[in-house]
């Protein structure tokens, strides 16, 4: 991992990452501080509608690396390693308005799938700010209480800095929630925001199906392949 001097250095010599650099501090200083919020009051922070159907393998993008610590334990854990070979069902969190959204889309899927040994829900409480991520930390305890122990150990509290995947991610309010369906090689095969359609609640929970439909029969074939045979 890059420190961040190394970082620093990169954005200095190198003339594409310096520009890309100056074209997004650009963009956020035009933005404003009250633009997200703005922008909820208006349009609900709803800025895309999720697809119907799986994004195409070829066509998606890889998750970017999540660095946190879960509620549980407090053990620091890494998206990629957690995501690998699992299909999930990922939110980002970071206000009381985006947990509720991340119900409103993932409740029935969780529900159905939460017994399937190849699925899991993992949620990011990304708090960049440090005051908020130390609030966070503060009230760890209530957080606790309030999400349900079987997903302690899925439930991440970050305070990784995402300014520069946010666009990649179509995380472009960070009042809102996000909700993101991961392939077993880390791809993102679906997305959902804000508040959530019926239409994308249904299609949420016909996509982790067909996932993991796909995933235990690539399993079972695997297995049978490496079945020893009786002499």
């Amino acid at each position: 991992m890059k420190t961040t001097a190394q970082k620093a250095v990169e954005i200095l010599t190198d003339t594409e990452a310096r520009m890309a650099h100056r074209r997004h501090l650009i963009k956020e200083v035009g933005k404003g501080y009250y633009y997200d919020m703005n922008m909820t009051r208006k349009h609900g922070g709803k800025t895309w509608i999720a697809p119907e159907s799986l994004i195409r393998e070829d066509k998606a993008l890889y998750l970017p690396n999540v660095k946190g610590k879960s509620i549980d334990i407090g053990e620091e854990k890494d998206t990629t390693i957690m995501c690998f070979g699992r299909i999930t069902v990922l939110s980002m969190l970071g206000t009381r308005m985006s947990e509720v959204h991340s119900r409103g889309f993932v409740t029935p899927t969780h529900e159905r799938y939460s017994s399937n040994p190849l699925y899991q829900h993992i949620q990011i409480n990304l708090q960049e700010n440090i005051l908020k991520n130390l609030l966070v930390k503060v009230f760890l305890r209530s957080l606790r209480n309030v999400v349900p122990p079987a997903l302690h150990p899925t439930y991440l509290v970050s305070s990784q800095n995402m300014e520069f995947v946010r666009d990649a991610l179509g995380m472009t309010n960070s009042k809102v929630g996000y909700v993101y369906l991961i392939d077993e090689n880390l791809k993102i095969r679906w997305g959902g925001c804000a508040d959530a359609r019926p239409e994308e609640v249904a299609a949420l929970e016909v996509c982790t199906g067909v996932l993991l439909n796909r995933l235990e029969k690539t399993k079972g074939k695997s297995n049978t392949t490496k079945k020893p045979t009786r002499k």
